[in-house]
């Protein structure tokens, strides 16, 4: 997957996460989940916090009823205290959805679908999707390849309208013939979605935007696109990830320029991007990644200009998911909670 010698963390992140990914409700998840940081969550709501942001007398940012959370950043809080009261503290936080990472609660004991499904709708969120793994060597493995049909079952039984992988097109190698059978076998899966009402899509990191083994002019995002069915394929862009794919792949192996703006991908086919990890950094070029993760808010990415592009395209204002993430938070209800309140604080400029 990566092809980098040093310490990835990108790809540490994505291995931590497929962990979680293939387990199914029920199932045993303490060691997937990690270390349980301790509860202190902050009574506050998504009107308070300190987090700056374009504050006045404008429309609102952010759609009313579409700010989620990718339910990762708060995995160390599910593990320990359960579902319910995480559900809780994002209800009080302002939260309207979440997008799982898994379906179990981990030392906090099992839990069914049906409890999970009442649960989220219990505290007024409305489960919007779920990250489940791509392939797997192991045959029994909880994936898209090795085991579509119960990936579906349980996301039909949790009521998702979107089903998906944060897993890399990257299962055949890193050429454009490779990603196009990576795009032969998300068809499939996003066919099989389809017929159960709901819509497949790929959740990026950086390394989409890497350049073909075999044709170092050609993207391979611009692959996934164009070979990808837009019927049948959906795109969650992390936005975050993406302005690092922007900082590491603006020019091409050979060092001739290729730069790219990730809100014009967006922009361009607004109807394939249904949903978004809003993820912060703070510009830092001594990086390698050109960015250090940062709660939402305590960035640099201008998140009052790129909601506001996409949520003005006519006929879009309510058309996309805005999920709140951070991978590995200082402390997640902290995140969750000033994260919310810098969104929603978002006015657009008059």
């Amino acid at each position: 997957m990566s092809r980098f010698s040093q310490p990835d963390p990108e790809l540490s992140h994505r291995l931590s996460r497929r962990g979680m990914l293939g387990v199914a409700a029920g199932a045993t998840a303490a060691a997937l989940l990690g270390a349980a940081a301790p509860a202190t969550a902050a009574p506050a709501t998504a009107s308070t916090g300190t987090a700056a942001g374009a504050k006045g007398r404008g429309r609102p940012v952010l759609p009313p009823g579409r700010l989620g959370i990718q339910l990762y950043s708060l995995r160390d809080k599910v593990s320990t205290l359960g579902f319910g009261p995480v559900f809780a503290e994002l209800e009080r936080y302002g939260y309207d959805e979440v997008e799982f990472a898994g379906y179990t609660q981990g030392s906090a004991g099992p839990i069914t679908l049906a409890q999970l499904k009442r649960l989220a709708r219990n505290h007024g969120l409305n489960p919007i999707g779920s990250h489940v793994g791509y392939y797997s060597d192991d045959p029994n493995a909880y994936t898209f390849a090795q085991n579509l049909t119960k990936v579906l079952d349980d996301a039909q039984a949790l009521g998702l309208k979107h089903i998906g992988t944060a897993a890399g097109p990257f299962r055949y190698g890193s050429t454009v013939d490779a990603w196009k059978r990576a795009a032969e076998d998300f068809n499939t899966y996003g066919a099989a979605a389809r017929a159960r009402g709901m819509k497949f899509y790929q959740h990026n990191h950086s390394e989409e935007f890497s350049f073909a083994t075999d044709n170092p002019k050609v993207r391979l995002y611009d692959v996934l696109l164009k070979e990808t069915d837009p019927d049948l394929v959906y795109l969650e862009m992390d936005i975050y990830w993406a302005y690092v794919g922007q900082f590491r792949f603006s020019k091409r192996p050979d060092g001739t320029p290729a730069p790219f703006e990730p809100l014009n991908y967006v922009l361009r086919r607004p109807d394939r991007y249904p949903l978004f990890h809003v993820k912060d950094g703070e510009s830092d070029p001594s990086n390698p990644y050109g960015y250090r993760m940062t709660d939402v808010g305590d960035g640099d990415i201008d998140y009052q200009r790129f909601i506001s592009a996409v949520t003005r395209l006519r006929g879009h204002r309510l058309a996309h998911h805005w999920q709140a993430e951070h991978d590995n938070p200082s402390e997640s209800f902290t995140f969750a909670r000033r994260s919310s309140a810098h969104l929603h604080s978002l006015r657009e400029k008059c």
